[in-house]
């Protein structure tokens, strides 16, 4: 976990790619059931994300996804996409694509510098 208020909590999924997820730190099942400050944080910590992986890392499309079957538990992904990676154009759960060996810049400076921003 590298971030946590009275609302979420931020953590990083291990991939090739960048990818954090924003939960909820109540186990809430759906989104619209997060009251109006909950939904607002994950807005506001989404688009802060969002936007410091589009300059850090300058994906080729950052992908936000929101798959709540095997977890029930309202949670966010957001990933930094890239034409090379392994499993591109499709999701980071479909079908892979090919061996990738992405050089990309430090997540963990990333995650460090984006701990900053909080």
């Amino acid at each position: 976990m590298i971030f946590k208020n009275k609302f979420i909590n931020i953590q990083i999924e291990k991939s090739e790619i960048p990818w954090l997820k924003i939960f909820t730190n109540e186990p809430i099942k759906e989104f619209s059931h997060c009251n109006i400050e909950t939904k607002q944080e994950i807005w506001k910590y989404l688009d802060i994300i969002e936007k410091a992986m589009i300059e850090y890392f300058q994906p080729d499309k950052i992908n936000i996804a929101s798959f709540g079957n095997y977890v029930p538990h309202v949670h966010f992904h957001i990933m930094a996409r890239f034409k090379d990676d392994s499993f591109f154009p499709e999701p980071m759960w479909g079908k892979k694509q090919r061996e990738s060996n992405l050089n990309l810049p430090s997540f963990e400076k990333f995650y460090e510098e984006l701990k900053n921003t909080f």
